[in-house]
């Protein structure tokens, strides 16, 4: 077929049910046409067909053929003669995934207005999941993905709503390495002030970090300064911190789904390794970095040994590790919420901000502010559907939110 060879769209609008896209097709078949493109969609039973097909000598005749079809289908449809295939998608492709809880009217048309503004098109949409969120994926095209991510981040921050934007690649496709923060990231709350809950300075401590956190004070001078406090506590008390370690929603769910596509998993925390080994355990996680705390005798002595794993620390560690695994960093998704993930995130291929500080959401790839980890799969092309389908096959019951 040449660009000028006659073609006829087919657009078949009506209720759903087995059969509808055979019988069409079935009709084609009898006029003996090519088939050039093909695309439908289903909602709450409501079935929009659309098939692309070379013009045969006998117009008139399919076309009578496909009318005749749909009536008895009960079915509507339309025919638009035209030449060649689509238009060619212009430059600049990228997935827009829209995340909300909810995500109303108002917020979407904020966000397509937007897109729309930038010159760029939107070419298809898919729902990817309905709970515990709506996400919503945007297959858009004509855009640069970097000023396209500009143009709606402060979109999506007057709107309440989380928005992603990554270009059309390969990448989304291939195993990648995953590279988390474990305190506030991975897990709920900061071991280090679980561990001063026992020396009694929990307040202390949780100042300090907060404000190490927001990037106000050296993230290592404050470390060595926090863990001066903990001098004294028993070693059986990190056990105990440990045991009340929770997990952030969605946490397992994720973990266990990207390693079903071949994923590899990393933690690198500016925490303390008797608690983040341990934890790599428990998930399965490949590789594990964060600082040892010195122990004599039983007891915390307040010091660190070796070097602290800071900002910098965790960009390294990143990098390492996608060596050992074999892939380019490019390949890598770095997942933080502090002050010291900056340099991680940058260095990522995709670097999400996850209920991070503003500084934090502003330097990264993407945003995300809802309290379930696994809502990363939905960046990743992958539907609550096929999650609980990979689940139920493995005989996993999918953990209902909030678990």
């Amino acid at each position: 077929m040449t660009a000028t060879s006659a073609t006829l769209l087919i657009t078949l609008t009506g209720t759903d049910r087995p059969g509808v896209t055979s019988t069409l097709l079935g009709t084609l078949a009898h006029a003996g046409v090519e088939v050039i493109d093909v695309e439908q969609i289903v909602l709450r039973q409501r079935l929009v067909l659309g098939v692309l097909v070379s013009v045969p000598p006998d117009t008139t005749r399919l076309v009578a053929e496909v009318e005749s079809t749909a009536a008895e289908l009960g079915m509507h449809v339309e025919l638009s003669r035209g030449t060649g295939d689509n238009r060619s998608r212009p430059e600049g492709r990228s997935h827009v995934t829209v995340i909300g809880d909810p995500l109303t009217a108002v917020a979407l048309s904020a966000i397509t207005g937007r897109v729309a503004a930038t010159g760029a098109n939107i070419d298809r949409i898919e729902r990817m999941a309905r709970y515990p969120v709506t996400a919503i994926d945007l297959h858009v095209s004509g855009a640069d993905p970097v000023e396209l991510r500009g143009a709606l981040a402060a979109e999506a921050a007057a709107q309440g709503v989380d928005v992603a934007v990554q270009p059309t690649n390969l990448l989304r496709h291939g195993m990648r390495l995953i590279v988390m923060d474990v305190d506030s990231t991975l897990i709920q709350g900061e071991v280090i002030e679980m561990i001063a809950a026992h020396a009694g300075c929990e307040d202390e401590v949780r100042e300090v970090t907060e404000r190490a956190m927001a990037g106000e004070l050296d993230f290592e001078e404050s470390l060595r300064q926090r863990v001066a406090l903990l001098e004294g506590v028993p070693e059986s008390a990190l056990d105990e911190v440990y045991d009340g370690i929770v997990l952030a929603p969605g946490a397992r769910t994720m973990v266990r789904t990207l390693k079903r596509l071949g994923y590899r998993f990393a933690i690198v925390s500016g925490g303390f390794t008797q608690v983040t080994d341990r934890l790599a355990a428990d998930l399965g996680v490949h590789f594990a970095r964060a600082n040892e705390l010195e122990v004599v005798d039983g007891r915390l002595t307040g010091r660190i040994l070796g070097d602290v794993v800071d900002r910098a620390g965790k960009a390294r560690a990143l990098e390492e590790f996608a060596e050992a695994v074999g892939i380019d960093v490019a390949s890598t998704i770095a997942i933080g919420d502090g002050a010291n993930d900056l340099d991680m995130l940058a260095a990522a291929g995709l670097g999400i901000a996850y209920n991070a500080k503003p500084r934090v959401r502003e330097a990264a790839d993407a945003s995300v502010n809802v309290p379930y980890l696994d809502t990363i799969l939905y960046l990743l092309g992958i539907s609550r559907e096929e999650i609980e389908a990979a689940d139920a096959a493995a005989g996993v019951v999918t953990p209902a939110p909030p678990v």
